[in-house]
């Protein structure tokens, strides 16, 4: 069967980078794939392939989809996810890159089709190679740093222990967002994603457990 998009996560391979902040995107996609083991519907399998990335199959908002984890390193992502575009005949309206995103406060998200890389490497390597920047992103909010450093050194350092927690909120919202945007379509996954913070599903969290008897 055909699948009906591609949906990428980015990231570096390899122990040294598995917790950095540049592999959010490799963080969202081991959330689904966490997800689609344990529902049968979502009707998990692998997908044989070479060496430069892992693959699988599964149906998202009840359509196949592919799920890919570049392993071709953060600069040369666009290499697989344009691979995998042509094998199937997808256009880049059709791909879904999920990755780090500086610009916005690690809590926050927004989910957009276009654009330009915004200095992102990942993401400007799969503009070169799909030959177009309309594919939609999952941007994943990482921040900066409070002091003035060198954005490289940032991005591949590992997240705090408690920035770890707030991607524990952040990794099944985003979840949810891409399941309405698959299922209902642009504009409720927009309104959900891009209104999402974690301050206030931490405070939602806490007067939960207040009211609890």
């Amino acid at each position: 069967m055909t699948p009906k998009g591609i949906l990428a996560g980015l990231g570096n391979p390899g122990e040294q980078y598995r917790e950095t902040r540049h592999n959010y995107g490799f963080f969202l996609l081991d959330h689904v794939l966490g997800l689609a083991a344990t529902r049968k519907s979502m009707r998990l399998s692998p997908v044989q392939e070479s060496g430069d990335a892992l693959a699988w199959s599964a149906t998202l908002g009840g359509a196949p989809w592919i799920l890919v984890k570049p392993l071709t390193y953060m600069n040369k992502s666009g290499l697989v996810v344009a691979r995998y575009a042509r094998r199937h005949g997808l256009g880049p309206e059709s791909v879904i890159v999920a990755h780090d995103e500086l610009d916005l406060p690690l809590g926050r998200m927004k989910l957009k089709r276009g654009g330009s890389s915004a200095g992102h490497n990942g993401v400007e390597s799969v503009i070169s190679e799909l030959g177009s920047p309309d594919f939609w992103r999952l941007r994943l909010g990482i921040g900066r740093p409070l002091e003035r450093r060198d954005m490289a050194d940032w991005v591949l350092e590992p997240f705090a222990p408690v920035e770890r927690e707030t991607t524990r909120l952040v990794l099944p919202a985003a979840w949810k967002g891409l399941d309405l945007f698959l299922r209902r379509g642009e504009a409720p996954a927009v309104q959900f994603l891009n209104g999402f913070s974690t301050e206030e599903k931490a405070g939602k969290t806490a007067m939960d457990s207040v009211s609890e008897p």
